[in-house]
């Protein structure tokens, strides 16, 4: 219930959504005859696009979750690899039959990177179908990203992977259920660097000790507090991204899913 709950709170939490939908209904309430509320969310509805468009809001925001884990330093036998879903569309690699990566992809090329270096850990994928609608039973989130890391010279057999989990949560739990880590392993998890404090946050729920290997960032860092975003599209998205993070740390810990609202370094 949770997973269909947040699907559906997140996709009206969206900024950008949001703001269209207060734009849109502005409009309605003009044509209903209500013209003074309707000018207000009209005015409300572009100055938020304005503002989340082009200010370094967004991009500060995203900074602030990507900031939070830094690169390890890795001094020690590497057991394994946890590769978590969200780097291919399931969507279009079943309609189309091809293997498709999303924005997100860094993931799956870190891992093969790390497989080369670490030869001796295992690689493991976690990520089922994390959507409502639309889905293709046929492809998981695992099954498109093995084919992909088999593709780009990754040993089948290292591969090894679950296909149940739905959210970041399930991620963590269902990957102890199937590794069953040993006390003192080290078991990197790779995943975008906005994203990682949630990780860490159902790893560290599950009883899972992690080690974060952040990936995929988007921002500069504090740089980019004092720089303009280039195109609104490139704001907007920034602060839909971020919004969903901290959404998602905020319900989670609500939820009683995670311990810690903001996951640090131990």
């Amino acid at each position: 219930m949770f997973f269909f709950i947040s699907k559906l709170i997140g996709f009206f939490l969206i900024p950008s959504n949001l703001f269209v939908l207060l734009g849109l209904t502005g409009i309605m309430v003009s044509l209903a005859g209500w013209s003074r509320w309707g000018r207000r969310c009209m005015i409300a509805s572009v100055l938020l696009l304005a503002i989340c468009g082009w200010s370094p809001l967004g991009p500060a925001a995203l900074s602030a979750l990507e900031d939070r884990f830094p690169q390890p330093v890795i001094d020690r036998p590497v057991a394994g690899v946890i590769l978590l879903g969200g780097a291919v569309d399931t969507h279009i690699s079943s309609d189309r039959n091809v293997l498709a990566m999303n924005e997100a992809g860094e993931r799956l090329t870190a891992t093969v990177d790390l497989s080369r270096r670490y030869p001796d850990a295992k690689i493991f994928l976690s990520g089922g179908a994390s959507h409502i609608l639309g889905g293709n039973a046929r492809m998981s989130e695992s099954q498109v990203a093995r084919q992909i890391l088999v593709s780009l010279g990754l040993p089948p057999q290292r591969i090894e992977m679950e296909e149940r989990s739905r959210n970041t949560c399930e991620n963590g739990t269902e990957s102890k259920a199937a590794l069953q880590p040993k006390p003192g392993e080290l078991w990197l998890l790779v995943t975008s660097a906005s994203h990682m404090p949630r990780a860490v946050g159902c790893f560290r729920a599950a009883g899972f000790s992690v080690t974060p290997y952040p990936v995929d960032y988007r921002t500069r860092g504090t740089n980019d507090l004092w720089r303009v975003t280039k195109s609104m599209a490139d704001g907007l998205a920034s602060t839909d991204l971020a919004v969903h993070e901290w959404f998602g740390l905020l319900a989670y810990r609500a939820a009683g899913m995670t311990a810690e609202v903001f996951p640090a370094v131990h």
